[in-house]
């Protein structure tokens, strides 16, 4: 038995070693600058002002876990200079120890995406939106980034302002023609999101829409699942396996939600629901004996956290979390599910879920060269207090912005 209570002989702990040494989870450019609510800015001093300060903030995160070798950007955020600014930025990134991942356009910005983007019943401003994705489609091109992530805040706020099935049709064309964009090694993450900022309807609200626009974009476009967003009592951990067994899904933000889209860290209101995910994920790669081709990513960006220490909270939790699930034996709950023993296929899960993996973790760390403890030994680094001093004026500068 090893120090978790997990015995050596039933190949359980070594199950768990191979799932962590598989298991990366992306990190989000913007979960290190100042962001807020709608409402306003609670400004740190430590916080990222600039790209290449995100990057040393990320490469911060994956060297305490291990597990974060990857950043997704939003274009206009973190690539200034466009195009011919992305050669500095993977540099930049590969000083730091990470790489560039996923690709975010942003076509809710600027001014003109006031009534939409690709669902804009001006011509003119779709075409400005699709050039802005081609643009990343090329920018992922130079940065070696394979995914292009598209969320789409178009929709309307009031009953009969707009044509909702001739917006579909926008959306389709428009998703078709970016996938003809694409190399063949990249891929269009399609996110889904059932309200806001739009308050009548979303263009695309549920997984049933990106599943259909994917499907009409092309074999290399599939859904991204935000776990905040959807309505209450959804069981996602179903629509994962529906995705699943229809090749469809492609990736996730992984957060954790109250009510919606609260942006709150990775299972710090129900653990057990990234659990079941998981389980389901490795349930799908068990019984076809491969490996689900998925991107894991956060979309977290906290205003009250500090915002290392919650990615790092967030990596470590989803490590967790992704070993317990590696814990189950998928063998004797498919048994027990074909017999409809409730009981029995229950307190697989149950078991799973309730076994301390820590220790074993811990141990998959130190073998690495990792801490124990990433959070003790991030905050014992002083990283923080450098970035205070270093930063602590451009952060104040905001700070009198907002007074």
């Amino acid at each position: 038995m090893s120090n978790s209570g997990i015995s050596r002989d039933s190949g359980s702990a070594d199950r768990i070693l191979r799932a962590l040494d598989s298991f990366e989870i992306e990190v989000p450019s913007w979960g290190f600058a100042n962001t807020g609510t709608r409402f306003g800015k609670f400004i740190q001093a430590s916080a990222a002002t600039t790209t290449e300060e995100k990057l040393s903030d990320a490469g911060r995160v994956h060297a305490f876990t291990g597990c974060c070798p990857s950043v997704a950007v939003h274009v206009l955020w973190d690539f200034p200079d466009g195009i011919t600014g992305v050669d500095g930025v993977k540099q930049a990134a590969a000083q730091h120890g990470v790489r560039i991942g996923s690709i975010n356009p942003n076509v809710f910005q600027d001014q003109i995406y006031k009534h939409g983007s690709l669902g804009n019943p001006d011509p003119h401003v779709r075409a400005e939106a699709i050039r802005h994705i081609e643009d990343c489609i090329e920018i992922a091109g130079r940065a070696g980034s394979r995914d292009i992530s598209l969320w789409f805040a178009d929709g309307s706020s009031f009953p009969g302002t707009a044509n909702i099935r001739e917006r579909k049709k926008w959306f389709a064309e428009a998703l078709h023609r970016l996938h003809g964009q694409l190399d063949a090694s990249q891929r269009l993450l399609i996110e889904y999101k059932p309200f806001e900022p739009a308050f009548y309807h979303t263009d695309i609200a549920d997984w049933g829409m990106a599943y259909i626009l994917a499907q009409q974009a092309g074999e290399r476009a599939k859904v991204l699942v935000d776990t905040g967003h959807h309505y209450q009592a959804q069981n996602i951990e179903q629509i994962v396996a529906w995705l699943l067994s229809e090749n469809a899904l492609g990736g996730f933000h992984f957060n954790d939600r109250r009510y919606a889209d609260d942006d709150l860290t990775l299972g710090s209101i129900d653990p057990y629901q990234i659990f079941r995910i998981f389980a389901e994920i490795l349930y799908f790669e068990w019984e076809t004996g491969r490996r689900a081709d998925i991107a894991y990513m956060v979309d977290q960006s906290h205003n009250l956290k500090n915002k290392i220490e919650e990615m790092i909270q967030t990596a470590s939790t989803a490590q967790e979390l992704y070993a317990k699930a590696a814990l189950i034996d998928f063998g004797r709950l498919a048994a027990f599910q074909s017999r409809a023993a409730l009981v029995d296929a229950e307190e697989i899960y149950r078991d799973a879920f309730s076994t301390d993996v820590r220790p074993l973790l811990r141990e998959w760390r130190l073998a690495r060269g990792l801490p124990e403890h990433p959070l003790r030994a991030f905050r014992e680094s002083g990283y923080t207090e450098v970035q205070e001093k270093l930063r602590g004026e451009r952060n104040r500068a905001q700070t009198a912005s907002y007074a």
